[in-house]
């Protein structure tokens, strides 16, 4: 009996613990989603490992009708088991982080005794969950699937990216964020979530081009770096602003940041690259940013243009227990990114 015989897409979303309440195996889909509940070195607001359970189940009350991407979940999206170890080892991982923080932010240095330690055990526990991460998408990826990856904070996606990278021999990465994070070790944590970029350039040549959108909080050397480092095209949120003021078009503006894109596109979207009210309780967050429309259409793009997703992650949704608001944005986006990917895939 084929897996859609006895779902309806119609009736009330089913509590299976997978996103959207879809049916199908990650063996039966096309895309699999990976879920990185980890948020180890968060510096403002925490949370973000909480994301995946509570996306899941904001997800069950999406719709599953979507005109940007009309049936494209009849391919099939499936939710990977989550490993357990990776929010345990994050709790334990963040009281260290924690610590060096708080010392750091009382005029400590990086090399105290009393952080030095502290800041190897999370340097350590970071590069193993990476190679988690890298070892669960490299066995979908290997079977053809594509894989989405939902975080947790934006350190999460480097172990997908790595995996694509073995894979793939040039692609772009479209960043959608309020941040640069360009920042090299930030806080002496070599894969902090403000270093994602930054380490992304770094250990990765395949990555030919880097397109950030939105950005509007970032420090000098992020700013002389996105100015001067040829593989990244800087689409910042004043810039974008002024250029709506002036009376040009969102579609003009998504247009040049696709034409910066190569063929290949892997999406990083933070949802802080959203309007605050959006993303109320994400980890950072910053006046200013895109609408949600403007980043579906900008999604939507990127497709039109004919250029393949290749993969993609959602990182720095906070769930509160008070406003529902992060984790229905973060449903939807997701799904944007979903229903996209597979048609994207699909011609």
């Amino acid at each position: 009996m084929n897996t859609l015989d006895t779902f309806d897409p119609n009736g009330v979303g089913l509590d299976n613990g997978a996103y959207f309440g879809l049916p199908f195996t990650p063996d039966e889909a096309r895309l699999v989603l990976i879920s990185a509940p980890w948020d180890v070195t968060v510096s403002y607001g925490t949370g973000t490992s909480e994301a995946p359970d509570a996306i899941i189940e904001a997800s069950m009350q999406l719709d599953l009708c979507d005109a940007l991407s009309p049936g494209a979940w009849r391919l099939g999206i499936a939710t990977a088991d989550i490993d357990p170890a990776i929010e345990e080892c994050s709790a334990r991982l963040r009281a260290d982080a924690r610590k060096v923080i708080d010392h750091l932010e009382g005029g400590g240095s990086q090399q105290d005794d009393y952080v030095v330690r502290k800041i190897r055990r999370v340097n350590d526990g970071s590069r193993e969950f990476n190679d988690l991460i890298r070892t669960q998408a490299a066995r979908w990826l290997g079977e053809g699937k594509t894989v989405g990856l939902i975080g947790g904070d934006h350190s999460t996606p480097y172990g997908l990216i790595a995996a694509l990278a073995d894979r793939n021999p040039g692609f772009g990465v479209l960043h959608v964020d309020a941040h640069c994070d360009l920042r090299d070790a930030y806080e002496g944590f070599e894969f902090s979530h403000a270093s994602i970029m930054h380490n992304v350039l770094r250990d990765f040549p395949q990555v030919s081009r880097l397109v950030q959108v939105g950005v509007r909080d970032y420090c000098d050397a992020e700013a002389e770096r996105a100015r001067t480092d040829p593989r990244i095209a800087l689409f910042d949120d004043r810039t974008l602003r002024e250029a709506v003021f002036d009376g040009r078009s969102w579609l003009s503006q998504c247009a040049r940041i696709v034409n910066a894109l190569p063929p290949l596109v892997y999406v990083s979207f933070d949802v802080d690259g959203l309007t605050i009210e959006h993303c109320p309780h994400t980890g950072t967050p910053v006046p200013g940013g895109l609408t949600f429309d403007e980043a579906a259409c900008l999604l939507e793009c990127v497709v039109r243009s004919g250029r393949r997703i290749i993969g993609f992650d959602l990182v720095e949704v906070v769930p509160s227990d008070d406003d529902r608001t992060d984790v229905i944005v973060g449903a939807r986006m997701l799904y944007k990114l979903c229903g996209l990917t597979l048609k994207s895939n699909a011609r």
